[in-house]
């Protein structure tokens, strides 16, 4: 509380132009502040926003292919690790420049979202005091946290960063998490500076396949952490390669690349490798006289194979929720199902519509379990059962009662769902004298079987869908009216996937059902939202599993998502019948030109959400 009560004083005075308390700021951010009071930069105004063309974009993520492939996988460990914290990762490489984002919806859509975007500079001289800026100028680990950032408009903001080294101690690259709950700060820079370091031993790994690498460290239970130092030499001895935990466990000993294995340990080469290259663990002294734990975690081309064993890792933290089995962030949609409970508990019928793919049956399945019943989901397709057979199938048959009906009779499929749920699928496709038999029982809740005298009585939640018309269908009189009412005691309008606002929600749920161990950049999900999909989620999950099946690396990014592009000439069909609406789309889609198809940068220019962007562009 002391030091918050400092760091508001010296805002103010940075605020009117006083010289800002000394003592009130750390060493770090004060000296970040000092820089940008001398560039002229004023707190209270905006930063600048430079952000680079997309064929420079794409020019250094190939530059960086391999690294971004590893910071890609650590990007989507950490979206699972800090999930529904309102946040966003981001990738940057060695110049300050944001390379790939993965972030939660609500954060990407908001007006911090929309400044960190792919191609964005983050330097301090432009951005002011921020975590990316500051960890590539202090060569280290920085967090900032709310109004420790230069520019009063990022004051709500927590941004932890770290560098990546190479083994030559050369920045290459940066990981950067960005959110606006302050309630795991301290957590989340800790798995940031993990993720980092992870990235670093993954370089080292692959970028020396041919060569030994041992782990050491001075406790044997830490040889399996991102603690250990890892080190690249080859048989003569000489030090390819070493990460950043080696250079501090051998602090006094000046570890280079073209070091001597014997330079640096008080053995023989010949006597460690023998103990080690058998897979076990040897006790040796390095030079200073500390005495460290070894072992080798890769034999090289041409020896022994092995593979490298994986630092342990903080296991994910995921947010406790309800599991709908779906996802539902949509205002439209969550309005509709506040009152299902309500809906079931008065035994409402609940009718279901949407387009083919919407979810349909995914619902029912909800409101059977909103329902709370013991009895089970019986699903029935109207479409797919012959009409002669209709009615036996719903209500059952006696024994013989009809030619071709089974031996044993059947007790039919609404007794089989009694003390559950009836989802009547396609329903629209009931044949005519069909509906007059499911129009009584449902007045009744009597089942009496084709053949029988006896009727029965049962409890049944009865759950519709159709991607028709149904009150066009009664207004052709192709479906009675007063079954129509009977059914729809309870609407649920399911939104087509174009038309969702919790689209990236909607492609992170899909993912993660076809390949949990897949990321998905947010430049991916942007060009995705610019499809129709006629075929709806469906389709989606199809263009996923498409997607991964063809991918040679372990995420998705924008040049794995083939779309074809919207016509930019002229405005949307939505809005060519309205004067104001249609001036609107065309400084859209204009702007959208002249920022090479970057629709984050679009809605950060004229400061709309990306889903207003996306509507304008869908054709």
């Amino acid at each position: 509380m002391q030091y918050v009560s400092g760091l508001e004083r010296a805002r103010a005075a940075l605020e009117r132009g006083s010289r800002f308390p000394a003592g009130a700021l750390g060493e770090i951010v004060s000296k970040s502040w000092q820089r940008c009071v001398e560039r002229g930069l004023d707190p209270r105004g905006s930063p600048l926003s430079s952000v680079i063309e997309v064929a420079e974009l794409n020019r250094k993520r190939e530059q960086n292919a391999l690294l971004r492939r590893f910071a890609i996988a650590e990007m989507q460990m950490l979206h699972q690790q800090i999930a529904g914290s309102n946040f966003m990762i981001a990738f940057g490489d060695r110049d300050g420049v944001v390379l790939d984002t993965i972030s939660d919806h609500h954060f990407a859509d908001s007006s911090d979202g929309r400044t960190i975007i792919p191609g964005s500079l983050w330097q301090e001289q432009e951005r002011g005091t921020n975590a990316l800026g500051l960890a590539v100028l202090e060569r280290a680990p920085v967090a900032i946290y709310g109004r420790e950032h230069y520019f009063s408009c990022h004051g709500h903001l927590s941004c932890m960063a770290a560098p990546i080294f190479n083994a030559g101690g050369e920045i290459i690259g940066l990981l950067d998490a960005s959110c606006s709950n302050e309630a795991r700060q301290q957590h989340t820079h800790a798995l940031v500076k993990m993720a980092a370091a992870q990235i670093e031993n993954s370089l080292i790994f692959h970028e020396r396949a041919e060569l030994l690498i041992f782990a050491f460290h001075p406790r044997v239970e830490y040889l399996d952490t991102l603690s250990a130092g890892l080190m690249a030499i080859s048989r003569d001895g000489i030090v390819h390669s070493l990460n950043r935990p080696s250079r501090a466990l051998l602090a006094g000993l000046e570890p280079t690349v073209g070091s001597h294995f014997e330079d640096l340990f008080d053995a023989r080469l010949g006597t460690a490798m023998d103990s080690v290259l058998g897979g076990g663990i040897v006790r040796i002294d390095d030079r200073a006289g500390s005495s460290v734990f070894m072992v080798c975690r890769q034999f090289g081309r041409g020896g022994a194979e092995r593979a490298p064993a994986k630092p342990v890792r903080s296991s994910p933290i995921v947010p406790s929720r309800a599991d709908l089995g779906f996802v539902c962030e949509d205002p439209a949609l969550t309005r509709q199902m506040r009152g299902l409970e309500q809906a079931t508990r008065l035994r409402l019928a609940v009718h279901i519509h949407g387009e083919t793919g919407t979810g349909k049956e995914m619902m029912a399945r909800h409101v059977h379990a909103a329902s709370g019943r013991e009895g089970a989901f019986v699903a029935v397709n109207c479409g797919a059962i012959a009409e002669s057979l209709f009615i036996a199938e719903l209500f059952g048959h006696e024994r013989g009662a009809f030619t071709n009906a089974r031996n044993e009779g059947s007790p039919g499929l609404v007794r089989t769902a009694d003390k559950g749920t009836l989802f009547l699928d396609e329903v629209a496709d009931i044949p005519a004298p069909a509906q007059t038999a499911l129009l009584r029982f449902l007045d009744s809740m009597e089942v009496r079987p084709v053949g029988g005298q006896k009727a029965a009585h049962v409890d049944v939640q009865i759950v519709s869908a159709t991607n028709r018309d149904l009150k066009q269908a009664v207004a052709e009189r192709r479906f009675r009216a007063d079954l129509y009412y009977r059914l729809s005691g309870y609407d649920i309008q399911l939104p087509a996937l174009r038309d969702r606002t919790d689209f990236a929600a909607i492609v992170l749920h899909l993912l993660h059902q076809v390949a949990p161990e897949f990321a998905i950049t947010d430049e991916a999900i942007e060009r995705l939202r610019l499809k129709p999909w006629p075929g709806n989620a469906r389709e989606l999950k199809a263009a996923l599993q498409r997607a991964v099946i063809e991918s040679d690396v372990d995420y998705i990014d924008e040049n794995a998502v083939a779309i074809d592009q919207p016509d930019l000439h002229g405005t949307c069909s939505e809005c060519r019948s309205h004067v104001l609406a249609r001036r609107k789309c065309q400084q859209i889609r204009e702007t959208y030109v002249s920022v090479d198809r970057n629709i984050a940068e679009v809605a950060r220019l004229l400061g709309i959400s990306r889903t207003t962007v996306y509507k304008h562009l869908r054709d």
